[in-house]
């Protein structure tokens, strides 16, 4: 009997050491560790020699031609001029409502007249109501329009609404009695008539 054990126990050792090394062999087992972080990629800066601009492409007209070509008129162009400094692409620096002493003003007869009601919600005999927050610069004219509430929702009333205030100028915001950009918050009822 103390034989036969002994092989039991020998071919049991075995058994277990070959299944060890089929798990690990076979499916590839890893063992399990961290991985370091990976540091921030450095980018070295390097001398690079220029190429020469190119030549000038005969078939393209340069300065001189084109400027022989212009055509002088007396009317003036159809953009607003503003003076430097006035523009500013950061809305960040918009005033907010409270901090202004007199709101901006738009002609509102201009505005109706450029509203269109959605034609989904008028065969649909919808009403609708939408908050616009309008980003008016120091010149009047406004620069942004974001939609803060369109009640009811995907019916058209809100690109409605900023349609018709899209490239409007109205009066400026003032503080202290100074022209100044502000955001301005302006609703917008749409009623069937």
């Amino acid at each position: 009997m103390n034989e036969k054990r002994r092989k039991f126990l020998i071919f049991a050792v075995t058994a277990a050491v070959h299944l060890i090394l089929i798990f690990f062999v076979a499916f590839e087992a890893k063992v399990f560790r961290q991985e370091p972080s990976e540091h921030a990629r450095i980018m070295k800066m390097t001398d690079l020699t220029e190429l020469p601009p190119p030549s000038p492409d005969p078939e393209i007209p340069q300065v001189e031609e084109i400027a022989e070509v212009m055509i002088e008129t007396d009317t003036a162009p159809l953009q607003n001029v503003v003076g430097a400094g006035t523009l500013s692409l950061n809305f960040d620096n918009y005033l907010a409502m409270h901090m202004v002493s007199v709101r901006p003003g738009f002609d509102e007869s201009a505005i109706t007249s450029d509203l269109i009601y959605p034609p989904i919600a008028l065969r649909s005999g919808i009403e609708g109501r939408v908050i616009l927050e309008l980003f008016v610069d120091r010149t009047g004219v406004v620069q942004r329009i974001t939609v803060l509430r369109e009640e009811p929702e995907g019916r058209g009333f809100g690109e409605a609404a900023i349609k018709a205030f899209t490239g409007k100028k109205g009066s400026p915001a003032y503080a202290n009695g100074e022209a100044v950009s502000c955001r301005y918050r302006y609703p917008v009822t749409f009623r069937i008539k």
